[in-house]
C-alpha cells in the first residue's frame, strides 16, 4: 500500500493547498507525486469529475506558481485498488526556490518538504537557494539566428492531434525576456546549426570507421526520430538455436535503447554547443550526452528515477508530441533490464553503454525495420503497449500511438488483440473510463 513520505502527498480532494504542496515538491532536491482522491492513511476515495479536476489543476499550477513550472509536471490519471485518482509528478526545478505568486519570495510563499510535511522556508533559506539559482538556462540564450521557421515542429503536434497556435512561441517559452527567439526555438527550428553524430565501427574499438552520419540541420524533433530509426535498423534480432530451445533477441533492449536515446538528447547542455554522439561497435552501443550531473544533483538522485530536467522547455515540447511518456519514467525502464553500470558519469559527460546480447555473427532474423508488419513486432507493440498502460491507464489511442510511434489504426489492432487474449479490459465509457491489465 502506497504511504506519504519525503516524496509522496495524498489529498482526498482538490483544495486550497495544492499550489503550497507542488511549491514544496518543486523545492525538494527529488521531486514528489502528490495524489488526488487518496485519504491521509492512503485509502482511494476517488475523484468525482477527472477531466475537470485535472483542467484545474494544470491551470493553478502553470498560473499560480513562478518561475515557470511548464516541463516540471505530469497530471495522469490512475487507479488504486480500482478507484480511479489523479496522480501529479513534479520535478525538482533547476531555478529554485520556487513560490506562491500571490504570496511572492517569502517565508509565506515559499516551502520545501520535510518528512511527510510541507514547511515554510526561512528567510535564510530563500536567500541561499536564490544566491545558487541557474540563470544561464537555454531558454535565456538568445538564439544565433531570428529568421526561423516551424512547420516540422507543427506537423508533430499535428500528427498528435495538437495545434500551435499564432501564440505558441510565448506558450512554448520559446523566447528570451527581451522576446527575441531563444535557443530553445533555435533547436526546434526547420533550420540550425545542430547535428547529432551516429558512428559505426568494424570491431570493438574506434580504429576502423565504417559509417559516420549526421542527422541534425533540422528541428530537433525530427532529428531525434532520425537517429531511433537508425538504431532501430541497427538493432537487429538475433537467434542461437541450442538443442533444448530456440533463443530470439535483439542486440539491444528495444524500450531501454529508446528511453537512453531520449534521455542522451533531451538532458544534453546545449549550450556549450556539444550535440550529443551515438556509437555502434561490434559488441555494444555507446550514448554519449556533454553536460554530467545537474548542479547540485547526485548519483543517488540520477538513479532515484525521479525526474530532474535540465532543459525542462525541451522536455515539455518531447512529451506534447508522444517522444516522453511521463516525468521520471526513463530510468526506470532502463534500470528494469540493465544494472546501473551500464552507465558512466563524470564531470562533463554521461556515457550509456549497452552490451549486445549476444555475438553479432549469430544469424540474423530480421533487422529493426524489417520487422515492421510481422508478428514478430506486433508482440513487441503490445508489450510497449502494456508497459504505457500500467502508468497511464486512461491513456487515448492517439496518445499511445504518438508514443509508440506507429498509426492510431495500429493501435486499434494492438489493443484488440490485447483484449481477445484477456490481458486488458475496459472499465468506463470510452470518454472518461481507463484500461484495466489482467494479471497472469
Amino acid at each position: 500500500m502506497i504511504q506519504e513520505n519525503n516524496r509522496t502527498e495524498f489529498k482526498a480532494e482538490l483544495n486550497d493547498k495544492l499550489e503550497k504542496e507542488v511549491v514544496a515538491f518543486l523545492n525538494n532536491r527529488e521531486g514528489g507525486v502528490l495524489y488526488i482522491g487518496l485519504d491521509d492513511d492512503g485509502t482511494p476515495v476517488g475523484v468525482p469529475d477527472l477531466d475537470g479536476i485535472q483542467l484545474k489543476i494544470a491551470d493553478r499550477i502553470k498560473n499560480n506558481i513562478l518561475p515557470s513550472t511548464l516541463g516540471l509536471f505530469d497530471i495522469i490519471s490512475d487507479t488504486v485498488g480500482n478507484v480511479p485518482v489523479i496522480k501529479i509528478i513534479i520535478s525538482s526545478g533547476l531555478e529554485k526556490p520556487y513560490y506562491i505568486k500571490k504570496s511572492g519570495m517569502s517565508p509565506s510563499g515559499c516551502f520545501i518538504r520535510m518528512g511527510t510535511s510541507s514547511q515554510p522556508m526561512t528567510t535564510s533559506m530563500i536567500d541561499e537557494l536564490y544566491s545558487k539559482r541557474i540563470h544561464t538556462t537555454l531558454r535565456n540564450i538568445q538564439s544565433p539566428r531570428q529568421d526561423l521557421t516551424f512547420a516540422q515542429l507543427k506537423i508533430y503536434y499535428q500528427e498528435c492531434g495538437l495545434e500551435l497556435n499564432e501564440k505558441f512561441a510565448n506558450s512554448l517559452e520559446l523566447l528570451t525576456p527581451d522576446g527575441k527567439y531563444n535557443y530553445i526555438a533555435y533547436l526546434l527550428a526547420d533550420e540550425n546549426g545542430v547535428s547529432i553524430k551516429v558512428a559505426k565501427y568494424a570491431g570493438n574499438d574506434k580504429v576502423d570507421l565504417i559509417e559516420n552520419e549526421e542527422y541534425g540541420y533540422c528541428s530537433l524533433i525530427k532529428a531525434t526520430n532520425q537517429v531511433m530509426e537508425k538504431l532501430k535498423i541497427e538493432n537487429s534480432t538475433m537467434t542461437k538455436v541450442t538443442s533444448t530451445k530456440r533463443i530470439e533477441k535483439n542486440l539491444v533492449a528495444p524500450i531501454p535503447m529508446r528511453e537512453a536515446v531520449i534521455n542522451t538528447i533531451v538532458h544534453s547542455d546545449f549550450s556549450r554547443e556539444i550535440p550529443p554522439v551515438f556509437e555502434i561497435f561490434s559488441d555494444r552501443m555507446v550514448f554519449t550526452s556533454y553536460g554530467g550531473l545537474i548542479p547540485g544533483q547526485s548519483e543517488q538522485d540520477f538513479f532515484s528515477c525521479s525526474s530532474m530536467p535540465r532543459n525542462r522547455e525541451l522536455m515539455r515540447v518531447f512529451k506534447d508530441v508522444g517522444l516522453v511518456e511521463q516525468l521520471g519514467s526513463g530510468m526506470s525502464r532502463i534500470l528494469k533490464v540493465y544494472d546501473k553500470s551500464i552507465f558512466n558519469i563524470s564531470e562533463h559527460f554521461i556515457k550509456v553503454e549497452f552490451p549486445f546480447s549476444m555475438p553479432k555473427d549469430q544469424k540474423i532474423i530480421a533487422s529493426g525495420n524489417e520487422n515492421g508488419n510481422e508478428k514478430g513486432n506486433e508482440k513487441n507493440e503490445e508489450q510497449k503497449a502494456l508497459e504505457i498502460l500500467k502508468s497511464q491507464p486512461a491513456i487515448t489511442a492517439k496518445e499511445m500511438a504518438c508514443q509508440i510511434g506507429v498509426s492510431t489504426r495500429t493501435i486499434g489492432r494492438v489493443m484488440k488483440s490485447l483484449r481477445d487474449k484477456g490481458m486488458i479490459s475496459r472499465v468506463g465509457s470510452d470518454r472518461k473510463g481507463y484500461w484495466k491489465i489482467h494479471e497472469e
